[in-house]
């Protein structure tokens, strides 16, 4: 089969959407398909060579609480209609196909069956301030998509307030063998102390104040515990710090950005994985991540992350914002090893279900069923839920 993978996100740059597509996109090549990347990129993506097909310039856009990296010409027609002459693709997946100008300029002139992915939940999507001539215009786009996907329940449930169709859950994937507990430590690390590991882009929603004032907290009950903080973005990185300046805090670890091939590193060294997001997270692939790597996990109890873990069997679940709970629920991990060791094994084993050698095929079932034109309906579709 012949497949076009559509992102609307800057290629280059790390995002949830962007490494969903990449996994994806190895995987259906390692089964035999034929599969083209078309994404905008803010510079050269050479991993891919020429199944990467790049359109349009990225500009940073804000939208729900974070910063969207998306191309925003409106001149992307021929380039599409380009490609999609060259490669005769059977099939065209898009990822956030409502989001511009990319996606939907591809809707727009579309060439074969369509089948979208919406990752989003929660915060103000961009189509919440259209315009009515805008809305008419997405919903005339939205029914040009022949499949419906939505990563997760709330997700679905997201999605299906704006635009009501029969979607099809399909999770996101992890790669279960590079997300390994075999990996090896990062040694600069590896010394003793007990560490907590965050991994995400530096933006407010993911909640990393909280666990700042959550460590202040612990820190002086268990002195030898360490902070490590893995993730892009500058401006609130300079924030946090004044926040361990003028606290005194000693051994937090800003890490920046660490790519694909690191990452197993990191959470290798980590005792603990914490994840305080306050919202907007339709499923959180770093909790697969942590638990593919068999660790345990203190996440908040909203609504992406707790479809993902179970309290009690894989890690422990928290009230978003609240950073008191958060530490005593973190005190009580890092004082209990043969608890973390067992949360760790049981969130590998549940992690297993989600590698993508299994969610790949049920991606591609999905698009035999479109070719076939014959999805399933929305009752069936509730029982596709892993």
């Amino acid at each position: 089969m012949k497949i076009a993978l559509v992102s609307p996100y800057d290629f280059a740059y790390p995002g949830g959407v962007v490494n969903h597509i990449s996994c994806l996109e190895r995987q259906l090549t390692m089964l035999g398909h034929q599969v083209r990347i078309i994404a905008p990129a803010s510079k050269a993506v050479y991993t891919y060579g020429e199944r990467f097909i790049h359109i349009g310039t990225p500009r940073p856009v804000p939208a729900s609480g974070s910063i969207a990296r998306v191309t925003v010409s409106v001149r992307l027609a021929s380039q599409i209609h380009a490609a999609f002459d060259r490669e005769q693709f059977d099939i065209c997946h898009l990822h956030e196909p409502l989001m511009p100008t990319l996606c939907t300029t591809t809707l727009r002139l579309k060439r074969v069956p369509m089948v979208g992915t919406f990752h989003a939940c929660g915060g103000k999507p961009w189509y919440n301030f259209s315009t009515p001539l805008g809305v008419m215009y997405l919903k005339r786009w939205f029914k040009k998509l022949d499949g419906h996907i939505a990563v997760s329940p709330v997700a679905r449930q997201f999605i299906q307030s704006y635009f009501p169709a029969g979607y099809e859950i399909i999770p996101n994937g992890i790669d279960a063998s590079h997300f390994s507990p075999d990996a090896p430590p990062l040694e600069e690390f590896d010394d003793g102390k007990l560490n907590i590991l965050f991994v995400g882009r530096m933006e407010k929603r993911k909640g990393v104040n909280y666990l700042l004032e959550a460590y202040n907290i612990l820190k002086r009950k268990l002195p030898e515990t360490r902070l490590i903080i893995v993730g892009p973005g500058l401006r609130l990185r300079r924030k946090y710090q004044k926040y361990v300046d003028d606290n005194g805090l000693r051994d937090v670890a800003f890490v920046g950005y660490a790519n694909y091939a690191d990452l197993p590193r990191y959470y290798a060294v980590a005792d603990i994985a914490c994840f305080p997001a306050t919202n907007s997270e339709s499923f959180g692939i770093v909790l697969l991540e942590a638990m593919a790597s068999g660790k345990s996990i203190v996440a908040t109890d909203i609504e992406g992350y707790a479809g993902v873990i179970t309290p009690g069997d894989e890690g422990l679940l928290v009230p978003p914002r609240d950073a008191a709970t958060l530490a005593s629920s973190l005190i009580t991990l890092l004082q209990d090893e043969p608890l973390r060791r067992r949360m760790g094994a049981a969130g590998r084993q549940k992690a297993l279900q989600y590698d993508w050698c299994h969610v790949a095929q049920r991606v591609l079932n999905h698009y035999n069923r479109v070719l076939d034109g014959n999805l399933l309906d929305e009752r069936q579709l509730e029982c596709a839920v892993p």
